[in-house]
């Protein structure tokens, strides 16, 4: 046994002495360690990519927010079923949202190249519409309910919807992609506010595909001129006013919408003069109205191209003498032709709203409005409508902690006599609205919005805000009129009572940036 012993221990030495000779003889170099180093090159949060020259930068927000007396997140209530203001419609809406955004920069021989990625991933609830049925009952559907489904078998984890905002590239002067448009102001819709829908003035909030080029002649001042997809955001459409209805009309639409194909991006240009006062810009745009054919097929002929235009300007005071930080900011914009440069895309330019009356014999009151781009008849030229409008607000900070901004909107539609003939009567037309009861007709209309929010900020980057909104649609029509309202608003076939109509909102919301 001591020999086996022995034995054995000799050879295991043996064999670690000659493991441990070749491990000296072939030395294994450990690799380096990549380490995230700081990029300084641009601003707070950028880091160098590992192994790379390019810089990186993380952010977003987390937004928990609930709206009271709308149907969407964050508009006035109008339209189906919110503009009802019955059974139909959703006292409150709630949504939760993840943004997140990548920016990426690398210094070149031609200057800097950037990247910007930016979505939202949302969860809302309450945005289902009422309809009609063929069994003559009125309901939720029970297919999608703001990108929910009600009452789903899996507990809604599968819902929620992906929406990209921006996604661009920048270099030597171009900006290629989805940003926000050239015409817009910085604050896009929110002069101080929360509310997606305020009119006067241009807003893609979400960026707008394009193709531009920034001149900086340095001192804070810049030119671009730009070419715009007028595809997603631009179209407030092209009636073709020839069958429109009494109750088409009531329901915010003033004929068929006869927009053509993609012909032309929008031309826009701009300068900004942007300085430690505040801010000043001037945005011009034009834009090709292209109407299909004013029937179903191609010998039904169709009306010459018309183009419309925009103009914006814009201006921003910092650190006013009512306290620091205080700021102002207002813009004011005429459009003939192009009316989405107004009555932006998310506050929308079709009217229908129900309220209560005092009238004998009328069932209950109604006001309604439409602004497109253009109308026409079938065999008629394109006839443009024209709108002005303004917004701004001005914001006070009590403390490090408060802030409150009183803002405000007004936006005016003004239609042309083509279009007045058709809807009223004379030059030849009947008139659609001239029937018994109506003793005012003009479909001229004005839209005027005021809200204050107030904001708390009780740690960095954490606010609780409450924004209360008051919109009021003064309408040109007087009198009443017979109206078969659409199936999903539940209303009866009635005498209404045609007068202004007002939308009350409040959101409430909590968001956190990182």
């Amino acid at each position: 046994m001591k020999l086996v012993k022995s034995l054995l221990l000799g050879s295991a030495a043996g064999l670690i002495a000659v493991g441990g000779a070749q491990a000296a003889d072939l030395p294994v170099k450990a690799k380096a360690v990549e380490y995230v180093k700081i990029c300084s090159l641009y601003g707070a949060g950028f880091y160098y990519i590992p192994g790379t020259d390019t810089c990186i930068k993380l952010g977003g927000y987390l937004r928990a927010e609930v709206a009271l007396g709308t149907n969407s997140v964050y508009g006035i209530a109008n339209g189906a079923p919110a503009g009802a203001h019955n059974r139909l419609s959703n006292y409150y809406t709630a949504r939760a949202r993840e943004d997140l955004n990548i920016d990426t920069r690398t210094a070149t021989e031609y200057g800097v190249v950037r990247t910007f990625f930016d979505a939202t991933f949302s969860w809302t609830t309450g945005g289902y519409v009422g309809t009609g049925s063929a069994t003559g009952t009125t309901g939720y559907t029970a297919t999608t309910a703001g990108n929910t489904t009600i009452n789903p078998t899996d507990g809604g984890t599968s819902g929620g919807s992906l929406g990209v905002y921006y996604a661009f590239i920048q270099f030597a002067g171009f900006t290629m992609g989805k940003a926000v448009s050239q015409f817009d102001a910085p604050w896009t819709n929110y002069p101080g506010n929360n509310i997606d829908s305020l009119v006067g003035g241009s807003g893609t909030v979400t960026g707008v595909n394009q193709f531009t080029y920034t001149a900086d002649f340095g001192q804070g001042i810049t030119a671009s001129f730009s070419a715009e997809d007028a595809t997603a955001y631009y179209q407030a459409g092209n009636l073709n006013m020839t069958g429109a209805t009494v109750a088409g009309i009531a329901g915010g639409s003033y004929g068929s919408n006869a927009i053509g194909g993609s012909r032309s991006p929008n031309l826009v240009a701009q300068v900004r003069v942007d300085q430690a006062w505040g801010l000043f810009q001037a945005s011009v745009a034009a834009h090709d109205n292209h109407v299909a054919y004013y029937g179903a097929t191609e010998p039904t002929g169709h009306p010459d191209d018309k183009w419309g235009w925009a103009v914006q300007l814009a201006l921003s005071i910092k650190n006013i003498p009512t306290g620091a930080g205080d700021t102002i900011n207002i813009q004011g914009v005429y459009t003939d032709g192009a009316t989405r440069y107004n009555f932006q895309n998310l506050a929308g330019s079709s009217y229908a709203m129900y309220g209560s009356t005092g009238l004998v014999g009328a069932y209950q009151s109604i006001g309604f409005a439409n602004a497109p781009d253009t109308v026409f008849v079938t065999g008629g030229a394109q006839e443009s409508v024209k709108t002005w409008g303004f917004r701004g607000a001005y914001t006070h900070n009590w403390d490090p902690y408060w802030n409150t901004a009183l803002y405000g909107a007004y936006a005016a539609a003004q239609f042309g006599s083509l279009a007045k003939n058709a809807i009223c009567g004379g030059g030849g037309f009947v008139g659609v609205m001239a029937v018994a009861g109506v003793t005012s007709c003009n479909p001229d209309f004005n839209i005027g919005q005021i809200g204050v929010i107030t904001r708390w900020t009780p740690v960095k980057n954490l606010t609780f805000s409450a924004d209360f909104n008051w919109t009021h649609l003064d309408q040109k029509y007087a009198g009443t009129a017979v109206i078969t309202p659409a199936a999903n608003v539940a209303k009866p076939t009635a005498v209404y009572e045609l007068k202004d109509q007002d939308s009350f909102t409040l959101l409430l919301r909590a968001q956190r940036n990182w």
